[in-house]
Order: structure tokens, then sequence, then C-alpha cells
């Protein structure tokens, strides 16, 4: 039987206004099962970001998708529109990519459920889930998404997650220490690997 692809392909703002957020998807994400994947994995000069990206939607069967943060910035005020730029190809990947494709499944977040009305009204007909910048709303949000999506009973709630995120981000500064790894050393490697390690370790 054919190993189930569980990559998850992470679409968010990497600021560090956003990072929380971001640790806490992944968080999530490996905590239900799942393996996240996003743009930060390599780090190549290289390889083209923009068909890293598509190399990356190719491989995985879902997708969290962030586009809360598509909003003017900047002088003069510019929109941001890389977030609903790799939706767009995670969609069309779904619509076009061929049958193995098309099983595709993605949730799509904003800060509020309809705003996104105002910039991107084409996809009005999906179904968008407002986490408002909060931390524990993502979670849960996001993880009774993969919940449903697993199907697996051995999952815990989005509360239980959340409560466990809490518990590893005060655990994370020691952890870091342990492994000789300076504040803003950490890649998304790193925290993955610390990820995996924390939650399998006896």
């Amino acid at each position: 039987m054919a190993k189930q692809n569980r990559d998850v392909f992470v679409n968010c703002p990497f600021d560090d206004e956003y990072k929380v957020l971001f640790n806490a998807a992944v968080f999530t994400i490996i905590r239900s099962g799942f393996v996240a994947r996003c743009a930060l994995e390599t780090d190549n000069a290289a390889d083209n970001r923009f068909v890293k990206i598509c190399r990356i939607i190719k491989a995985c069967r879902y997708g969290v998708h962030d586009i809360s943060r598509t909003e003017v910035d900047g002088d003069p005020p510019l929109p941001r529109f890389n977030m609903p730029l790799e939706l767009g190809v995670f969609l069309g990947a779904k619509k076009y990519g061929g049958p193995k494709h098309r099983l595709k499944s993605c949730i799509i977040f904003d800060r509020e459920r309809y705003r996104f009305q105002r910039y991107i009204s084409d996809i009005a007909g999906q179904d968008i889930h407002a986490h408002g910048g909060v931390v524990r709303t993502l979670i849960t949000e996001l993880a009774t998404w993969l919940r449903a999506q697993s199907r697996d009973p051995n999952v815990p709630g989005g509360v239980a997650i959340a409560d466990e995120f809490e518990a590893f981000t005060a655990a994370l500064p020691e952890i870091c220490g342990a492994r000789r790894l300076g504040p803003g050393e950490m890649t998304f490697g790193d925290y993955n690997a610390i990820v995996v390690q924390y939650l399998t370790s006896d």
C-alpha cells in the first residue's frame, strides 16, 4: 500500500511579528502527525524562490494558507500579495494538476472571516477561518481541520495542543541553550527537529 502523503505546505508571513503564529502552526502540524513544509526549508541562493515554492506545493497534499497580512505597506503604500499568490498556485495545482493533485486540501486563515472579500473576492466560495491574531484560536482551528484530514483517534484536540504549545514555548530557551543555539540562530529546520524531538522524547 502506498504511503499516505502527509506533507503540509505552510504559506504565511515569516517576519518577527508573525513568528509566534508561524511556530504555533508548525507545532500543531507536527503534533497532529503531519510534516510541515515551507519556503524556508532550504537556503540555496542558486534556487529560484518561486520555482522552489512550486516544487514544495507539488509535493504537498495539504496546505495551510494565512492571508491575514495582505495589506498595504511601504512608501508608496503597496499591497503585499505573496500569500494570495501562493494560495492561487495551490488551488491551481488542485484544479489542473492531474488526478493526484485533485486530492489536495487546504485551510485558509485571515484576521477576520470576511475581510478577504475586499481584496480577493474570487475566493468568496471558500470557507475562511478567522484567527484574529490569537495563537490559541489558530491552533484550535488548525488542529480541528488536521484531525478531520487524518481521522486519527490518537490526535488530541486543539485546546490540548494549545496547552502543549505553551509548555513547549516555555521550555524552548533551555532546549536551544542545550543545543548551543543563540537568539536568532534557529532555522526552520532547527525548529522542526526540536519540535519532533520534544514530542517524541519520553
